[in-house]
């Protein structure tokens, strides 16, 4: 019981987010934090089994480049962001529903910082790498959902053919 505690207090410590019991936001079920990474749209990529690369760009006009991304059901994605602002954004995959909870969530604690699975937040000229494996079809939306950025249109999606 006490090993688990320690885990637990490490893992939200590593994150920046401690919750009361019963009280986490669904994203935090489904991204890592006890549910393995698996979500209704994927699951995180295993770096060995990418079926490609796809260059992603985000800017402080609050746009991704490309902004709709095709791809088919069941490839793993490499994804190579790059910051090519000077502010700090993030690209983070999700439901819609999913992403303005925890948009929500981020305009009230502004200072928190993100380490999951489905998201790769950067500060200015920067690059990082989302590695995800999409199963199944559909549109997954993806955004920036650091305070104002998210309303200002730093959206994009993943069709999932």
């Amino acid at each position: 019981m006490k090993l688990q505690l320690a885990a637990f207090i490490a893992a939200t410590a590593l994150t920046g987010v401690v919750f009361a019991a019963g009280d986490q936001p669904a994203w935090w079920h489904s991204h890592g934090h006890g549910g393995g990474g698996v979500t209704a749209f994927g699951k995180p990529g295993d770096p060995k089994k990418v079926s490609r690369s796809i260059n992603v760009e985000m800017t402080d006009d609050t746009r991704f480049t490309p902004a709709v991304i095709s791809v088919k059901r069941g490839e793993t994605i490499r994804f190579n962001v790059k910051n090519a602002g000077k502010e700090k954004h993030e690209m983070v995959l999700g439901t819609e529903g999913e992403l303005k909870e925890r948009y929500e969530m981020m305009k009230k604690m502004q200072e928190i910082a993100h380490a999951e699975v489905n998201a790769v937040t950067l500060d200015g000229g920067m690059s990082g790498v989302l590695i995800w494996q999409f199963t199944k079809s559909g549109s997954v939306p993806f955004a920036c959902l650091l305070p104002g950025h998210y309303d200002a249109g730093m959206k994009g999606s993943v069709v999932v053919e």
